[in-house]
């Protein structure tokens, strides 16, 4: 008989619990297009409370959400400056470029997950008919490799966008996952934002949505936007309710998931061949690599036995509320096969295992 699936991949992969799904069963209905959906506006009101925002407007998808925050806030032939592995830059289909025209500006991030604010500041373009005109800065929290990125550092981002007329946009697809790492309120950070995508498909268990918060202004065009790319639905409030129970039920409970990843990167560092980027758990994800080389065989042969998990160099893991400690445990004894084979399970000497190679 086939082994069960442990599934690593990501925290999309939840699956509704039962009191989820029957918020949704009794959720009251109507027509979110008219804005009549009573279940979908007290979605949008709660996410908006929660984040400091006078308003806010859900969407079927995260990368909707982005793509509509970039469409409001600049026009064809604009820029806006993000990440080098930002979502909206390297994951999201190039949408602002192919459906809004909006130049992206990419920077290296810094190791920590930050972007040098110094290097945002150059690459702000001049005021010159030869360039694209820079709007807009896009950070992420948690950042694509998992990172937290503190209040103190969205803030300086903030005072710099001040000084040189840059809204300022977060991909908060994980931004209770930041604000559970660092021990402050979510509004601590994304207050400081004009505009917040806060997903809730991810961590937070929903099984479909994202919030675009911002400024009742704002949140008004990106009505207009969200229509315009087709993100418009009608009685919403079925899968707003899921939204609701994950905000009221699931935030608390992250602090779990950051537990286990660390777990998670203390087993994989028991065997000799894996090296843990940088030393640890990054919130609820787990990177590392083969110092064999190995990848593409142990990708297959981990397949076959049913542990699930992205990545090529490195590898990654994620933690989620579907996932125990001793699911845990059997992915790492049926890992621990792999190695097996070729004598490459044993323990490394003290120390060595928690190198940092990223």
């Amino acid at each position: 008989m086939r082994e069960s699936i442990i599934d690593l991949r990501s925290d999309t992969v939840t699956r509704p619990c039962s009191g989820m799904t029957e918020a949704m069963r009794r959720a009251k209905l109507g027509d979110d297009v008219y804005g009549e959906d009573p279940t979908v506006n007290a979605l949008q009101a709660k996410v908006a409370d929660i984040t400091g925002h006078q308003e806010a407007l859900y969407f079927p998808s995260g990368t909707q959400s982005n793509l509509v925050a970039l469409l409001t806030h600049c026009q064809r032939a604009d820029e806006y400056i993000v990440a080098q592995n930002a979502h909206t830059y390297k994951y999201e289909g190039g949408g602002a470029a192919a459906l809004g025209g909006i130049q992206p500006q990419p920077i290296e991030r810094n190791p920590d997950g930050t972007l040098d604010l110094d290097r945002v500041e150059v690459a702000i373009k001049a005021d010159d008919f030869h360039f694209a005109k820079t709007r807009l800065l896009a950070l992420e929290n948690t950042t694509t490799e998992g990172m937290a990125v503190s209040a103190e550092y969205c803030a300086e981002a903030r005072r710099l966008c001040l000084r040189h007329g840059l809204a300022l946009h977060l991909d908060g697809a994980r931004v209770f996952n930041a604000a559970t790492a660092l021990g402050i309120d979510v509004a601590d950070m994304t207050a400081q934002f004009d505009s917040v995508s806060v997903c809730l498909s991810k961590g937070l268990g929903a099984p479909v949505g994202s919030v675009l918060c911002g400024s009742r202004e704002f949140i008004l065009e990106a009505r207009r936007w969200r229509k315009v790319v087709g993100g418009g639905m009608r009685q919403a409030g079925v899968v707003a309710a899921a939204g609701i129970y994950a905000l009221d039920n699931n935030v608390s409970r992250l602090g779990e998931d950051h537990a286990n990843a660390e777990y998670l990167a203390r087993r994989l560092a028991e065997i000799g061949d894996i090296d843990i980027d940088s030393g640890g758990a990054r919130t609820n994800m787990v990177f590392f690599r083969l110092r064999s080389g190995r990848d593409d065989e142990f990708a297959d042969f981990a397949q076959a036995n049913g542990v699930l998990f992205g990545g090529r160099n490195p590898f990654r893991m994620v933690t989620h509320r579907d996932l125990s400690r001793p699911d845990i445990d059997q992915a790492i004894d049926r890992l621990r096969g792999f190695f097996a084979q070729s004598s490459l399970a044993d323990s490394p000497p003290d120390g060595l295992a928690a190198r940092s190679v990223g």
